[in-house]
């Protein structure tokens, strides 16, 4: 990999291990130290994820029409300002909830850029520039979530110091190393695979990316449940926090310890859509699995099941979406693409808190059960329109 895509990677292991100290801990947090019903937790995250989809957005077109080092500084500076509100006083819901959606926005405003930066740093990486990210992200999940269980059992006040201490570490890695970057942000790819380097509209281009998305988002809907609804059903079944915590631990190390199965899965089947439909097959095992869990193993079981479906998945979104992109549009399209992964973690836990509040554990699983069969048409349909245009031509 290129010096520059080494330096996002080791930027982006920081900032998301400062993040997991806190993200998997939010629901947990707000239901059993501050009293609050599940639905509520819900909601402050659906304003969280709220923020960071507006974030999203806005550092997408700051990087088409601004600078990629300047934007990241002022959305990692929020991040870091909200992030001090939380330690002082996190034991007030309104601060906390009001941090909490800040720091959402900043990180929204951060990632659309990280994600198109690697397209134009690497733009003959392909598949395996957004790999990159996304196998930095998980390496970040897995040592946040392995110190973070274990330091939350101690006290949750330090929970809170670690995640600031952390964001403040990337701010200082991009601040001193990154302003380079700016200057290569005119090397992303403005051509397509789908078209074989034709010029599309921007309109038509515009319309599969958001079929596409369509089931981008209800992945992400199902996947939220694990770090919401599902981490409290681990706590009435008496799973420890540190437990539950190592689930993500074992996410995150298998996605970095995995990649040469990746790497030989992709090298057989080297269709981008067909490592969703595989990924989204895999899905759907794992919640099975979950649904008749009731002991920490199954769920671990699952977990490492739903890990090898989200290797294939997540990539695979933003390396097609990069692929869709018209010339100047890179960084609006991957804000797009983090957009709809923050919709799906908005609505999710709303949707999984009232569906447990007002019923039960086992009609939310059955729920996601037949939603988990919507990304195999979208995925399917996408790209019809574009590639009968090519045929026709």
């Amino acid at each position: 990999m290129p010096k520059l895509i080494w330096l996002l990677v080791i930027a982006t292991t920081v900032n998301v291990t400062g993040a997991s100290f806190l993200w998997p801990l939010n629901t947990i947090y707000m239901h059993n130290e501050l009293g609050k019903s599940l639905a509520f937790a819900g909601f402050i995250l659906m304003f969280n994820q709220g923020a960071s989809i507006v974030g999203n957005l806005i550092g997408g077109v700051m990087f088409d029409k601004f600078s990629p080092y300047k934007t990241i500084l002022y959305g990692t500076g929020l991040a870091i300002m909200s992030s001090i509100i939380m330690v002082l006083f996190h034991r007030d819901i309104l601060f906390y909830s009001t941090s909490l959606v800040l720091i959402g926005f900043g990180s929204g405003i951060t990632w659309p850029v990280m994600f198109a930066m690697a397209g134009s740093l690497w733009p003959e990486g392909g598949r395996r520039a957004f790999n990159a990210i996304y196998v930095a992200q998980n390496l970040g999940v897995a040592l946040g979530a392995t110190i973070g269980g274990y330091v939350a059992s101690i006290s949750f006040d330090y929970i809170f110091i670690a995640n600031a201490s952390l964001f403040a570490a990337f701010f200082l890695i991009v601040l001193f190393t990154f302003k380079p970057m700016d200057q290569a942000k005119d090397r992303q790819m403005h051509t397509t695979v789908i078209n074989q380097h034709r010029k599309i509209e921007d309109k038509r281009a515009f319309i599969a990316l958001m079929i596409l998305c369509g089931g981008f988002l209800i992945t992400w809907i199902a996947y939220s449940q694990w770090q919401t609804t599902i981490a409290s059903y681990t706590q009435e079944l008496k799973i420890p926090l540190e437990q539950y915590s190592s689930l993500w631990a074992i996410n995150g190390f298998l996605i970095v310890l995995g990649q040469p199965l990746i790497k030989w899965i992709t090298g057989k089947i080297t269709s981008q859509k067909k490592h969703i439909y595989l990924g989204n097959t895999i899905f759907l095992i794992s919640f099975v699995i979950v649904l008749i869990a009731d002991k920490f193993s199954m769920f671990a079981i699952a977990m490492v099941i739903l890990t090898v479906g989200e290797m294939l998945v997540w990539p695979a979104v933003p390396s097609l979406a990069n692929e869709l992109a018209p010339q100047g549009r890179a960084g609006f399209y991957q804000g797009v693409v983090n957009s709809v992964g923050a919709a799906g973690r908005m609505v999710g836990p709303v949707l999984g808190g009232l569906i447990v509040d007002a019923f039960n554990m086992e009609l939310l699983f059955f729920t996601l059960l037949a939603l988990l069969f919507i990304p195999y048409i979208t995925t399917f349909a996408y790209d019809r329109g574009i590639a009968g245009e090519r045929k026709t031509e």
